[in-house]
């Protein structure tokens, strides 16, 4: 009989994995568009795709790093809430910290929605509604996935899912984090709005 502990770890260990997928740079190699990381922001998600002038590959680049949040959550789902939970932490951290990209990663916003969908779609809902609609005001991507991060943890409060909020505080701190050189130039008036070229 194997140990109690080794269950939840493995619940992290195939989150992880699913989540360190990087959708975004493989894709764009795929698609002969280079490599990513060197284009704009460097950053491997949806928004920099979308810089190439590849609207596709960047609306499957973000699809992708939705749903392998949601099937992370999903598939462990099958074994227990608690493992969906686990697996969900472990496939935010291998977006943002992937092994295959010496731990430099995306910045969790897309992951993220998929995750919080799969435990419960009212949060998904919710974060869905806050991004996409500062969006469509501001016109600043990363504005909008972190705010849309930092509505997790109040609509978990509204639903009653007191046991998920240090998670959702973690998570968006780690949004914060991620987008720290995007704050800087947001206070800066130098942070390019979506839609932007490489160039600018």
């Amino acid at each position: 009989m194997l140990p109690m502990w080794i269950e939840p770890v493995l619940a992290v260990l195939t989150g992880y994995l699913l989540g360190s997928i990087p959708f975004g740079l493989l894709l764009t190699r795929l698609t002969g568009g280079g490599d990513i990381r060197s284009i704009g922001s460097g950053n491997i998600g949806a928004t920099n795709v979308l810089r190439t002038g590849n609207k596709a590959v960047a609306a499957l680049t973000l699809l992708l790093d939705i749903g392998k949040g949601a099937v992370a959550v999903l598939l462990a789902n099958q074994f227990s809430e608690a493992w969906g939970i686990l697996a969900g932490m472990g496939a935010f951290l291998g977006h943002l910290y992937p092994v295959w990209l010496r731990f430099d990663g995306g910045k969790g916003v897309a992951t993220l929605l998929g995750i919080v969908t799969a435990i419960n779609p009212i949060l998904g809902a919710v974060f869905a509604v806050v991004w996409i609609g500062s969006l469509v005001i501001w016109r600043f991507s990363s504005l909008g996935g972190m705010l849309a991060a930092m509505s997790t943890p109040i609509t978990a409060v509204f639903l009653g899912k007191y046991t998920l909020i240090p998670m959702f505080i973690g998570f968006a701190l780690l949004v914060l984090w991620k987008h720290r050189s995007n704050i800087e130039r947001l206070m800066a008036g130098e942070e390019p709005k979506v839609g932007a070229s490489s160039k600018t």
